[in-house]
């Protein structure tokens, strides 16, 4: 492969791509839980396991979609087919779990259950190729970097967008709902735009990207693509990639972030509306800023690594987020933070989720990059490349942990005893050690497990000194002119 850069254009589309997520993750992450619990009034120990129930299917789709997609053979690349293949599938499911055409508790329950999967399961089909695409489009130590820069960028858009949409335009208050996101009725609406903007957001990354699939890696395999013999090959997919050590401990770290992640998104929504009684208006403004930051940091991080390392933005990531989560809730709890209703209670919390967001983003970009370079290492080791099963891994850690986060975030409504349904409507409704309940497990509770992930980053040591004498040997291997190569545009 010759020694090439990849055209602003091509980072811009694979980019871009992530917006879609983004859509798909502000809402489940933010919205759902709080949707079917306070605008619907399911119980939250229901909606949190329907929720987390798609930690089983995504522990066969998400390897299923790596595997598939790294012995995958067609004129058009190995990732890109299941990339349009996602685009219908996600829209439709994602539009109709926000529009139940049921009513009842178990009802709802069951068209829970079977959305969230639908939604999920489409996401995998797109979402697992489209990251591995990235590791394989260049080598190159910074270029690789500014390419999960790009992904981590778009998807906080998405995720932006998707909260200010709700926020701003549907979610606004009317005589009825003060609160607007205690609307049921505004759901629907805005979450057939956010199902159109998925589809053009991923269409745009597969055909913007498409001038790079004869430069990109082709698979040597020859497994016949029939279920036994691609399930037997998921197994043994997975089996590999876990005997890299450094995988492990990385793989183990953000298990366990995304199980804090997943609870923080579960109870956003509760927090604000309840524990620090926000208006609507100042609910957009905070559900926002942390995603702000990220978008305001993710270009720094390509600078961070050649200073100090992949690894030490890691580190560096892993600590923030638990710090700036946990501080304004225990400020409160002492007494030593705004009263709910002052002046300055809503600016430092939006400072407080600015901050956290530009400092956490130096992790989600070293995990991103620091994967694309343990497959390389893994290409060196076994002479097979295989980007979609490692990051089938990484994705299935995200999702499944964020399920279990949602089971937890439900569960812990109901084991303190929170009151449910539309008109529980300012913290007036709920008894006072009710929400003291709720911050405890927002924020320390939560973050503290942050500490055993920061122990998990630091078993991991392929450095970038050995990255680059790996690369000379496959570069050799290969009979290409550089170990920074990269496709074009």
């Amino acid at each position: 492969m010759e020694a090439r850069k990849l055209g602003f254009d091509v980072k811009l589309a694979f980019g871009l791509g992530q917006a879609g997520e983004g859509l798909k993750n502000g809402a489940f992450g933010t919205f759902l839980i709080f949707y079917y619990v306070q605008a619907l009034g399911m119980s939250g120990a229901l909606a949190g396991t329907a929720v987390g129930l798609a930690v089983i299917v995504d522990a066969i789709t998400d390897p299923l979609a790596g595997s598939l997609s790294d012995h995958w053979k067609s004129p058009y690349g190995r990732r890109h087919p299941f990339m349009y293949a996602s685009i219908f599938p996600l829209s439709f499911s994602f539009y109709f779990l926000f529009n139940p055409l049921v009513s009842g508790e178990t009802a709802l329950f069951i068209w829970l259950v079977v959305f969230t999967n639908l939604t999920r399961t489409s996401m995998s089909l797109y979402h697992v190729p489209h990251i591995a695409l990235g590791a394989e489009m260049t080598e190159n130590f910074n270029e690789r970097s500014e390419l999960v820069s790009y992904r981590m960028f778009f998807s906080s858009f998405g995720v932006l967008t998707a909260l200010a949409l709700g926020s701003w335009v549907f979610f606004v208050p009317t005589e009825e709902f003060a609160k607007g996101q205690l609307n049921a009725a505004a759901y629907p609406p805005w979450a057939l735009l956010l199902a159109v903007l998925i589809a053009v957001t991923i269409f745009w990354s597969a055909w913007g990207t498409r001038s790079v699939i004869p430069y990109l890696p082709k698979t040597t395999s020859t497994i016949r693509m029939r279920v036994l013999p691609v399930l037997l090959q998921v197994f043994r997919d997975m089996y590999q990639a876990l005997q890299s050590k450094s995988f492990r401990w990385l793989f183990a770290g953000v298990f366990i972030v995304f199980v804090m992640v997943g609870v923080d998104g579960g109870l956003n929504l509760f927090i604000f509306t309840y524990f620090w009684d926000l208006p609507s208006g100042s609910l957009g403004f905070l559900l926002i800023a942390y995603h702000l930051g990220v978008m305001a940091g993710a270009p720094a991080c390509p600078w961070f690594f050649r200073r100090w390392g992949k690894k030490a933005g890691l580190i560096f990531g892993g600590l923030s987020w638990p710090f700036w989560q946990t501080l304004p809730v225990v400020l409160r709890l002492l007494g030593w933070f705004p009263e709910n209703g002052d002046a300055l209670l809503v600016p430092l919390l939006i400072a407080m989720r600015f901050i956290q967001g530009a400092c956490t983003v130096q992790a989600n970009v070293a995990f991103g990059s620091m994967v694309a370079d343990i497959v390389d290492e893994h290409e060196y080791q076994t002479g097979h490349r295989q980007e979609g099963i490692f990051f089938a891994a990484s994705s299935f850690s995200a999702k499944a942990t964020s399920g279990i986060g949602n089971i937890i975030s439900g569960f812990a409504l109901s084991l303190i005893n929170w009151p449910i349904g539309p008109e529980i409507k300012t913290a007036d409704d709920v008894p006072p050690e009710t929400l003291v309940d709720l911050g405890l497990v927002y924020g320390p509770y939560v973050a503290a497990f942050g500490f055993v992930s920061i122990w998990c980053y630091t078993h991991y040591t392929l450095t970038r000194e050995r990255h680059e004498e790996i690369l000379v040997e496959l570069a050799e291997r290969r009979g290409t002119s550089s170990p920074d190569s990269a496709v074009t545009s």
